[in-house]
């Protein structure tokens, strides 16, 4: 089994066929979505193919080691993450062919509209541990 990182984005990737912004969904449709998502993590579950999701608020800051007590604090110029990523989904599958698939199913979460998205999806492998060399 394998690891995988299915990362849900705001903006950065390919345009979505269906590219409403949620902010101007309605209610039901941010729900149906939820729901989506939900059942989608269910159905992952029962497989065993489930290992962890979440939501990600817009909100968000920069902070770094600038010495003992007193990290500074900002929110740019970087590209930073809160523009970018919306939730992640991490599944642990036989092949990337798997992933590949559950990623696919997962883009057709439904949208404005009740539609489905056809969102891009970041699809990323954990590294594993590199092998022992020994001589």
């Amino acid at each position: 089994m394998a690891k995988y990182l299915l990362l849900k984005h705001y903006r950065g990737g390919p345009t979505p066929l269906h590219d409403v912004p949620m902010d101007k969904w309605t209610p039901e449709e941010i729900s149906a979505h939820v729901q989506y998502m939900r059942d989608f993590a269910a159905q992952l579950e029962g497989t065993g193919e489930f290992v962890e999701g979440q939501a990600l608020s817009p909100e968000g800051t920069f902070v770094r080691y600038d010495g003992e007590g007193r990290p500074p604090v900002t929110d740019g110029p970087f590209a930073e993450t809160k523009d970018l990523i919306a939730g992640w989904m991490v599944i642990d599958v036989e092949t990337y062919e798997r992933a590949l698939e559950l990623a696919g199913e997962l883009s057709a979460a439904p949208g404005a509209g009740g539609k489905p998205l056809h969102e891009w999806l970041e699809v990323r492998p954990f590294l594993t541990v590199p092998p022992t060399i020994s001589e």
